[in-house]
């Protein structure tokens, strides 16, 4: 396959993603916002384990979530560059499916408590946030996150392979 396809099914991987971390933030939105978060959407941060497509694809999807989420600014710009964060360093520790979920977790833990104290005004102690914040993102990341690489590694086995 030429170079052209293959930039064709990134882009498609990437769109899909996208999408479907846009449609998973918003069904489950009651969970997605707040102090106390569980993203299901951030599940998907496994996937820079199979793609290269899946930094695009999460860093979009929480852009789109975030501003269709009712986002205040500053949300929608450093909350979905916290998703890049992990989803770039992910990708780079995609030699071990146990590592990659560890960026997502970590940024989204130590930059989400400022926007919600700066962003939306929450009077609680940051620290306390980030409690919190870390907890629903080990349940996302880790918990769904491995379920979903799982399922991938047994079911679809070849399903995010080179196309070429």
């Amino acid at each position: 396959m030429n170079k052209k396809n293959i930039s064709i099914y990134m882009i498609v991987y990437a769109a899909a993603i996208a999408a479907i971390y846009v449609v998973l933030t918003l069904v489950f939105a009651p969970i997605s916002y707040g102090v106390m978060q569980i993203r299901i959407a951030e599940a998907l941060t496994i996937l820079p384990l199979f793609t290269p497509a899946a930094v695009p694809g999460l860093f979009i999807g929480c852009l789109i979530a975030n501003i269709l989420g009712g986002g205040v600014m500053i949300d929608v710009i450093f909350g979905s560059l916290a998703t890049l964060l992990g989803a770039v360093f992910g990708y780079l520790l995609r030699f071990n499916r146990w590592l990659v979920p560890i960026p997502a977790v970590l940024s989204n833990t130590l930059i989400i408590p400022f926007i919600l104290f700066y962003g939306y005004g929450v009077k609680m102690s940051i620290p306390v946030m980030m409690g919190y914040i870390a907890v629903g993102e080990i349940v996302g990341c880790y918990v769904l996150g491995e379920m979903l690489a799982t399922v991938f590694l047994k079911r679809f086995p070849t399903l995010f392979d080179d196309p070429s």
